[in-house]
């Protein structure tokens, strides 16, 4: 349906009970108001407020210590428009219900470009304005597990009544097993818009991947992997278990990515990565530059919370070093076969649980500043990335923070008051994360030292 279509649908609608109207924060959690569905047409006229802080609190939600956007500035509201996207029908919950996509405009009219959404539509104006269009998709990989634990558990198959517990990588049957669950995945992506290709087991137990079409609008693609996320885990309970998107939900397992393929189309629709050869284009080779250089202060976008570093490690199919390659998976940036007017790149570093708004704008944004400076890669990478001496991708959450702060790159990617906003956000998460001593470290300790 169109966005008038889906308008007059909310409108009209008679059996949905309520609206979400939601704004994307930098940790990539919807955040909003359930708003009766009498008042859709306020919603979708932008008659909505929120504060400007609301992008930037922490994963459990509080607000920042000290920030300037709360106390200080008097925590003054944003003007919150629809998106373009439309009213999302919902169908998991007890009643059918709508969501609403908003984004945050300053009273102005101006964007706020600490919003995720509008940092990227930032970055995809400045490809416009060279006469470029990204073409973009992603490949999201979860795991399905147990929902009564709490902890990380596969869950019992609904065909068999036998609780997974092997790796089932590319296993037929175990997608069968959980057909029904797959089957109402894609319904919710039709009602949705949410163009979900073939779906796979992956190599974890209980993992799977599915794959979203490209499109040449970088903003529908984020979008597209948003409300994926949230179509897996509102099915999921509605078939008695759960999804996780973390990273590394089991330590000693497979992790789970969000990989990114992009390509760049000129005003005419040629590929411009394409040159006719399997090497690919100048510009294909300063945009991987741009990747390469702006790859480690740009981590923090791809790993933002602490379980994010669980998962890249060596030998574990994620990248740990900062180097691309043609068709190798063990490198940070892989350049696919195939045919060259099919020639694009994929950036792996990224984890399923990262924003996808932050996570397009990070790698279109360094993309772009390579190409702009017509900037050379280092020599690709042939076999095991892992063993090189390239430079390491961060391993830990602080340096990651630190990197992102001091980053050049970064900061002619992203408005400062995102960064400034992003920057106290993880360390103040960190800093909750230091204060809780685990099970383990407990039962490590208690009476040996």
């Amino acid at each position: 349906m169109s966005e008038t279509e889906d308008n007059a649908w909310l409108v009209n609608a008679e059996s949905v009970e309520s609206i979400q109207a939601v704004v994307c924060d930098l940790n990539g959690i919807l955040r909003g108001k359930r708003v009766p569905v009498g008042q859709a047409k306020k919603i979708l006229e932008g008659g909505i407020r929120m504060p400007l802080s609301i992008v930037g609190v922490d994963i459990w939600g509080e607000d920042i210590v000290g920030s300037s956007h709360v106390f200080a500035s008097g925590d003054m509201d944003g003007i919150c428009s629809p998106t373009g996207r439309g009213a999302l029908p919902v169908n998991w919950t007890l009643k059918p219900s709508a969501v609403v996509p908003l984004w945050l405009f300053k009273e102005t009219g101006e964007p706020f470009l600490a919003d995720p959404r509008q940092a990227l539509a930032h970055i995809v104006r400045q490809y416009h304005e060279l006469g470029l269009r990204p073409v973009v998709a992603s490949e999201m990989e979860f795991y399905l597990i147990d929902s009564e634990p709490d902890h990380a558990e596969p869950p019992i198959s609904p065909y068999t009544g036998k609780r997974l517990d092997s790796d089932a990588i590319l296993s037929i049957d175990e997608l069968d097993d959980f057909g029904q669950f797959f089957s109402d995945v894609y319904a919710e992506c039709e009602r949705q818009n949410v163009p979900a290709d073939s779906a796979v087991a992956e190599n974890g137990i209980g993992q799977f991947e599915i794959n979203l079409m490209h499109t040449d609008d970088p903003l529908k693609a984020a979008d597209d992997a948003l409300f994926f996320k949230r179509i897996i885990k509102g099915v999921a309970r509605k078939h008695g278990f759960a999804a996780t998107f973390m990273a590394k939900p089991y330590g000693m397992r497979s992790g789970s990515g969000m990989h990114v393929h992009f390509s760049l189309v000129d005003e005419a629709g040629n590929n411009v990565f394409d040159d006719g050869t399997a090497e690919g284009s100048d510009i294909m080779r300063h945009a991987v530059a741009g990747l390469t250089r702006g790859m480690a202060e740009s981590t923090l976008l791809f790993a933002p919370h602490f379980n994010s570093y669980r998962r890249l490690r060596p030998d574990t199919h994620a990248p740990t070093s900062v180097t691309w390659g043609y068709e190798n998976r063990t490198a940070a940036i892989r350049i696919p076969g195939g045919k060259p007017s099919s020639r694009r790149i994929e950036h792996r570093v990224a984890g399923a649980d990262a924003n996808p708004y932050l996570v397009m704008a990070g790698i279109l944004g360094a993309a772009l500043v390579g190409i702009r400076n017509k900037w050379e890669p280092p020599t690709p990478v042939a076999g095991r990335a892992y063993q090189t001496k390239a430079p390491r991708i961060p391993s830990e959450w602080g340096s990651a923070v630190t990197a992102f702060e001091n980053g050049a790159i970064v900061s002619e990617i992203f408005d400062q008051e995102l960064r400034s906003m992003l920057i106290a956000c993880k360390r103040q998460e960190i800093a909750g994360f230091s204060e809780q001593v685990t099970d383990f470290e407990f039962s490590a300790y208690l009476e040996i030292v």
